[in-house]
């Protein structure tokens, strides 16, 4: 009987630039999401690479001389993976392909794509991604396949000269015709689908990758959503009825954003981000405990913007408080103070007081501050319902039932 083995991780290195427009600082942030990236995705870091450039080189987009160090480092190493933080165009992938033989070459959104297949768990999900690869694919064939510059030939294959890479643009093209047409099947059925849910209110969880919405979902509906601590856990959009102070709502857990998202990704998950663009809320729940929350707000902002659904009315929940770590300084310390000097307290007080938009600040994993957050839900919901059904608002009274349950304990 075969012995069955863990889980081989490939051994990869990271590759990243520093350029007018992304300073050491921002690079080394970047690079840890990519090596947490590829983590996920099956891979161990040996180390990273970086470079300084104006702007990324046209034909390499390290320049010659760093790409001949990172053969040699890899050759010497064992390491077979190198990815990028960026997207490689077609000539830089073929240019790094000829320099670094027998090495695959990843990008940023290649990368992605490879975690998103591995993430996927539906039909519908399968779809967009498989969609995605193939949109992401086809410029980049000549890279590919070794074969696919040489002319077909021999008895039967003597015909119009069309070359193999011609036949697999056109093999690919007709798949892409294909899925785009089952998406447009899907999508019908899933539109169909949201009207059938009747009149209650729609709210949607949107937010950067592993931020906790899932949990968030669990904690909220009492259902049992797939969540882990790995960046794009959740593909697949989950809708769940809950009710707050016997009021009724549709709450939806929907797929991450995160920044440098792949275009590809966001065209073939048009369905999945309609579930947000169709919501009468959306809960943007953000990690106060990362480091670059802030980066992280505009990044999903942005997304939102993109898929036009940035005005609707929104709840922000600073999720992770059990997690939030500060340094503090002492008094004889005149160093300037950073973002690791910040505590919660003082956060609180800053553009977080001025927003525009409800906050509160919770703990999906210890439930602190739940019944805060519920209210707060509880209210906005109620607005948008009452101004739907003026007639019926008396209906619901609010009451706490976790808060209720605690009591009767006691």
């Amino acid at each position: 009987m075969l012995e069955k083995k863990d889980h081989q991780y490939e051994k990869a290195v990271l590759v990243g630039l520093i350029t007018q427009n992304q300073d050491e600082t921002k690079l080394i942030e970047y690079m840890d999401e990519l090596e947490f990236l590829a983590l996920t995705a099956g891979a161990t870091i040996e180390t990273r690479f970086t470079q300084k450039l104006t702007q990324p080189d046209p034909k390499t987009f390290i320049g010659s001389g760093k790409a001949q160090e990172i053969r040699d480092y890899v050759k010497s190493n064992g390491i077979g993976t190198v990815i990028f933080d960026d997207e490689l165009s077609p000539s830089q992938l073929k240019n790094l392909g000829k320099e670094m033989v027998d090495v695959k070459i990843l990008d940023r959104t290649n990368l992605i794509l490879d975690i998103f297949a591995q993430r996927a768990q539906t039909s519908y999900a399968r779809t967009q991604v498989e969609l995605a690869q193939y949109q992401y694919l086809l410029p980049r064939l000549s890279k590919m396949w070794s074969h696919l510059d040489k002319q077909k030939g021999g008895i039967g294959m003597r015909g119009p000269g069309e070359t193999e890479i011609e036949t697999d643009r056109r093999i690919i093209r007709d798949r892409i015709t294909l899925l785009k047409e089952k998406l447009k099947t899907i999508d019908r059925q899933m539109a169909t689908q949201r009207q059938n849910r009747g009149k209650m209110v729609r709210v949607a969880l949107v937010g950067y990758t592993n931020v906790g919405k899932s949990t968030l979902m669990n904690a909220i509906s009492k259902s049992d959503v797939f969540a882990e601590n790995k960046l794009f856990a959740t593909l697949d959009t989950t809708v769940r009825k809950v009710v707050i102070g016997n009021l009724p709502f549709l709450l939806t857990d929907t797929v991450g954003f995160i920044r440098k998202l792949p275009t590809q990704l966001v065209e073939s998950f048009k369905s999945t981000l309609d579930e947000v663009r169709e919501a009468d809320l959306l809960i943007h729940v953000v990690d106060i405990a990362h480091e670059s929350f802030e980066d992280h707000i505009n990044s999903v902002n942005q997304t939102l913007m993109e898929i036009n659904a940035h005005q609707k009315p929104m709840i922000m929940v600073f999720n992770k408080i059990d997690a939030f770590a500060y340094e503090k300084k002492e008094e004889d310390d005149l160093t300037p103070e950073t973002r690791k000097n910040i505590s919660l307290e003082e956060w609180k007080k800053t553009w977080m007081s001025n927003s525009k938009y409800p906050t509160v600040f919770i703990s999906a994993l210890t439930k602190e501050n739940f019944p805060e957050m519920k209210k707060l839900i509880y209210d906005e919901v109620l607005k948008i319902h009452t101004a739907r059904f003026p007639y019926n608002d008396f209906l619901f009274e609010y009451h706490d039932d976790e808060a209720e349950e605690i009591e009767s304990e006691d």
